[in-house]
């Protein structure tokens, strides 16, 4: 397979190829809570990877942390003893920890690189916690949490969407600012790390090992290191998180079993298998979502009381290999093949029958790569698809239009992938057709670098596509603010990475108002 403004605060390209006070705070609230009594038994801090939090149900979250007094330790297990470690966990109503709600132990394994995964029921309903774990004669910093509104409520959320973030090309600052907006809920939807060697044309920023990830200790490596930066643990500390993964988790543009490198198809099996457990080890994900081997069940639903129901979906492990060699292509009959699937069949069959009972105010899927056209301009003037994104799988994407389309409904896709920010509307058809949804594409938090705001460049994408009312090529984040008359979008962008201390913008607001399927600029 061939691979081809409204400023809220300041702070101090292939397509594969502040809160510093805020966790100062945090600091400060784990250093005045009265509960737990510490003796320092000495060694090495084992929290330095931070805490999480993640997969909000409305009476139980996920809770998260990884011992790791030696984060980047060759072998991969953070400098940890070779025995399981008890750990304690305190979750609480308030950031003092006097109403303590429920308290426990666990136990970090070796085999799970003395990762903690707690599942925390018989909580309240769209209620914020706080929780902090010890271990090792040491403490966490405290993190925050939520729960999803009760069953059937509707109320108002604020979502935070983010995706691509690549180390070596920049600063995280982008987490930061997200932290700052203290969203209920974060969507990272891919690209949480790369696996690619680091390039030195790439290497601007800051220094990264440059091998390419391959063994289980080596994705366990990766990880630690990204989550080593301060601007994503304050993230992870402030929100929780629903997690998927894309392609550069595992392996650029793989599709099934098939990888980009020159593999066999075992040896790629074997590397998914690492990077499955490794995923799953850092991410604040439940029990049911435990790779076995080289299969994971990614793909779930979460639901946001009645005002959104969240599929998060898995468009990487079970979808057909890209049409005519992938890359961009003018001409390809074979993406047109009405059997070829994205989803598979058993996911796209969940999808359905969870689209088919959803009565919820908004239908969202949290997904990975470009679901509406994107047509792009060549240098020759002619314009390409390209074959990694749903234009390669059109009869695919034109089954979950139809399950989100059978009766009215407030269809909403939300995607990452493309290191660019972009507002478009979905049609059933050509885009003369009226609208049936919209989508939403978070830009990357890094990866490609600055950016421009080259109008060369923009404005041909734009005349391209008339499905397309927005794009800009800085790094950023979206926030959504969602009641259930409206769903509003805020494109935010920092003006560079490759430096700290960006500022963020609010560089443009798209507004869908609920059974008016479109967009309307508001900023």
């Amino acid at each position: 397979m061939r691979r081809m403004s409204d400023v809220l605060s300041p702070h101090g390209q292939s397509r594969r190829s502040l809160i510093m006070a805020g966790a100062a705070a945090m600091t400060a609230w784990a250093s005045r809570a009265p509960a737990l009594v510490i003796r320092d038994v000495g060694g090495v801090d084992p929290f330095t990877l931070g805490v999480a939090s993640g997969d909000p149900w409305s009476d139980s979250v996920v809770l998260w942390t990884r011992l790791a007094p030696q984060p980047l330790e060759l072998d991969g297990l953070g400098g940890m003893p070779a025995r399981d470690v008890d750990v304690r966990w305190e979750l609480a109503a308030d950031d003092r920890f006097t109403r303590i709600i429920h308290k426990g132990q666990a136990t970090a394994s070796p085999a799970a690189a003395h990762a903690v995964h707690v599942e925390v029921g018989g909580l309240s309903p769209g209620r914020e916690y706080h929780y902090r774990f010890e271990a090792m004669g040491h403490r966490s910093r405290t993190g925050r949490t939520r729960t999803a509104p009760a069953r059937g409520e509707q109320t108002s959320a604020r979502f935070g969407i983010v995706s691509c973030s690549r180390y070596e090309t920049g600063y995280f600052t982008a987490y930061a600012h997200l932290a700052a907006e203290r969203p209920d809920l974060v969507l990272h939807l891919g690209d949480y790390i790369y696996e690619t060697a680091g390039n030195p044309a790439t290497l601007v920023a800051r220094p990264f090992d440059q091998a390419e990830i391959i063994t289980l200790a080596d994705y366990r490596r990766r990880y630690a290191q990204y989550r080593l930066d301060p601007d994503l643990q304050a993230l992870h500390a402030i929100a929780p998180f629903a997690v998927v993964f894309d392609d550069h988790e595992v392996d650029n543009n793989w599709a099934g079993d098939i990888p980009e490198d020159k593999q066999t198809r075992q040896q790629f099996l074997e590397r998914r298998a690492a990077a499955f457990k490794a995923h799953h080890e850092v991410m604040p994900m439940r029990r049911a979502a435990a790779p076995s081997g080289s299969s994971s069940r990614l793909y779930r639903e979460l639901a946001w009381g009645g005002l959104a129901n969240l599929y998060m979906l898995d468009t990487r492990q079970f979808r057909d290999d890209q049409p005519c060699g992938d890359g961009n292509r003018v001409d390809c009959a074979e993406r047109l093949i009405a059997t070829r699937t994205m989803l598979g069949a058993t996911q796209e069959q969940w999808l359905r029958s969870r689209a088919a009972r959803s009565t919820a105010r908004w239908d969202v899927l949290g997904q990975q790569v470009f679901f509406g056209d994107l047509w792009r301009p060549l240098a020759d003037g002619r314009l390409a698809l390209p074959m990694d994104s749903w234009n390669g799988y059109v009869a695919a994407r034109q089954r979950v239009i139809d399950m989100f389309t059978d009766r009215p409904r407030n269809f909403v896709v939300l995607t990452g992938d493309v290191h660019r920010h972009y507002a478009g509307t979905l049609h059933a058809g050509a885009p003369d057709r009226a609208p049936v949804g919209v989508e939403f594409v978070a830009t990357s938090i890094t990866s490609g670098g600055d950016g421009s705001d080259n109008a060369e460049q923009i404005d041909p994408i734009l005349r391209a596509n008339p499905n397309l009312r927005f794009t800009c090529d800085r790094r950023g984040y979206l926030v959504s603010d969602v009641t259930p008359q409206a769903w509003t979008t805020h494109y935010r962008v920092v003006p560079f990475v490759t430096r700290p201390g960006a500022g963020v913008e609010t560089r443009r607001s798209y507004v869908m108002e609920a059974g008016a399927p479109g967009l309307s600029q508001t900023g």
